[in-house]
């Protein structure tokens, strides 16, 4: 399956289609252009794919795939919601890690046998890295799903040496590498997929929930290489580019989501990070005395009088608005607040939600501006100087233990310094712990109010309460 000679109509089709996606890569970098991007992307791949069909030896099981999948995605789209994105991706990935394994395994059953001349050697090569990033790509974003989805558990699974059992996997992978490009044989590729696939499976356990969104971001990397494989394998240039975009963005993502997280890229790589309970420090010991003192619950008119004083006023998405679907009521709540001559803004953390980004596509669909949505690292050093920040549903991205207690699992990650501002606003169900399965101080710091409950139903009720002349008046 080497490369095959294309007519300059389909290459040039093809040119055109990878300058789309280049250009979709760059409207998606900001808010702003990201519906131009997406525009950009779809076009691109509508070339690609009409330029390919004439390509097809079986043109109507094409067309009958491409109905099939075309009906399956316009369901997807349709039906799930925006909190749901991030599995979605997730099983995406899989999808993409799955096609790499069957069209290795299938490029190997056309040709099984040659003569083990260079360009031989460089196809089994092709064959063989093809099918294992797929099985990583495909087993791993299966175990993320799950994780996402709350099938797993979010916390990390560390088996007794599991780094010395990561390294056996790949000496063992690089053996089996060797035995088929002298071997020519079926079997080394097929224990290949299951011994990938295995490993695929132990990195992604391995690694805490709280940390899923940039094991998400790497799983896009992943499939990019793996579709890239696929496309030496069919020797199709067009998706060699595309997959390198992919692979090569989501590197590029992935390693600027690492650094805001005070993570290295290769402990999410080799499945390296999260780990288990530690004993008490005095950290841990002052969040005890901080949770004796119980905490200060307050009430809708409460957090009207908060905001009702305060000049500066920072919202803090989390994963608790984008299940309540509260975005479109912030967005009502932050133009009475404007409206009153309040400064609000939203303060973004990297990871905030289950998905990169996942925070700002929710404001942007509720029209929120986008000025006045800012970065964790643009917003972190104003706090101190904010009347009232608005936490809304979440946890983990604001918790005083990753910078006080060395011995959390989320230790050293950057977190939004929310608890330096005068008054902050806590909006939750419950006290029940984030994704990362640890307590926060914060809830029970002197100047946090929580308010228990839905975060929709409680961000409407403060919108009717200010619009209504609630609230006590105070002077607070």
């Amino acid at each position: 399956m080497g490369a095959v000679a294309v007519p300059w109509p389909v290459a040039l089709a093809y040119l055109v289609a990878a300058a789309l996606f280049v250009a979709s890569l760059g409207g998606l970098s900001a808010q702003a252009t990201a519906r131009r991007g997406n525009v950009y992307g779809m076009v691109g791949m509508g070339i690609a794919v009409l330029a390919t069909l004439p390509l097809v030896g079986n043109l109507p099981v094409a067309i009958g795939a491409m109905v099939v999948g075309g009906a399956i995605g316009a369901f997807l789209a349709a039906r799930v919601e925006m909190t749901s994105m991030p599995e979605l991706v997730a099983g995406m990935h899989s999808f993409v890690g799955l096609a790499a394994v069957l069209v290795g395994l299938a490029g190997y059953y056309v040709h099984p046998h040659g003569t083990l001349d260079a360009l031989r050697v460089i196809h089994l090569i092709e064959t063989f890295l093809g099918v294992l990033i797929g099985a990583v790509t495909f087993t791993g974003s299966i175990v993320a799903f799950g994780k996402l989805r709350e099938l797993i558990g979010s916390k990390p699974l560390l088996l007794p040496g599991r780094h010395a059992l990561n390294l056996a996997g790949v000496i063992a992978l690089v053996g089996l590498a060797a035995w088929f490009v002298v071997s020519q044989s079926a079997l080394p590729l097929l224990l290949c997929a299951a011994l990938a696939g295995l490993l695929g499976v132990h990195l992604v356990m391995a690694i805490g929930g709280a940390d899923m969104p940039v094991v998400v971001s790497v799983l896009n990397s992943y499939s990019g290489w793996a579709a890239a494989a696929t496309g030496f394998l069919l020797g199709n240039d067009l998706l060699i580019t595309t997959g390198a975009l992919v692979g090569s963005s989501g590197a590029i993502l992935s390693y600027i989501m690492c650094k805001a997280m005070n993570r290295s890229i290769w402990s999410v790589v080799l499945g390296g990070f999260g780990s288990a309970p530690a004993a008490a420090t005095e950290a841990s010991e002052e969040a005890k005395r901080l949770a004796a003192k119980g905490v200060q619950s307050g009430t809708v008119d409460d957090v009207v009088d908060i905001l009702r004083s305060a000049r500066s006023i920072v919202v803090v998405p989390g994963y608790g608005m984008a299940v309540a679907q509260a975005q479109h009521a912030m967005r009502e709540l932050t133009e009475l607040l404007q409206k009153s001559g309040a400064t609000v803004r939203y303060a973004i953390h990297p990871v905030a939600g289950r998905l990169p980004g996942h925070m700002n596509v929710l404001l942007a669909e509720a029209n929120v501006p986008y000025n006045i949505v800012l970065e964790m690292d643009e917003i972190n050093q104003d706090l101190s100087d904010t009347d009232a920040v608005f936490v809304m549903g979440a946890n983990d991205i604001v918790n005083p233990g990753a910078l006080d207690d060395p011995n959390s699992p989320i230790a050293g990650m950057p977190v939004l310094e929310v608890w330096k501002s005068r008054t902050v606003v806590v909006v939750k169900r419950s006290l029940s712990a984030g994704f990362a399965g640890i307590d926060n101080p914060l809830f029970y710091r002197d100047n946090t109010m929580m308010l228990f409950g839905d975060a929709r139903k409680m961000a409407e009720s403060v919108v009717a309460a200010l619009k209504g002349g609630g609230g006590h008046h105070s002077s607070r």
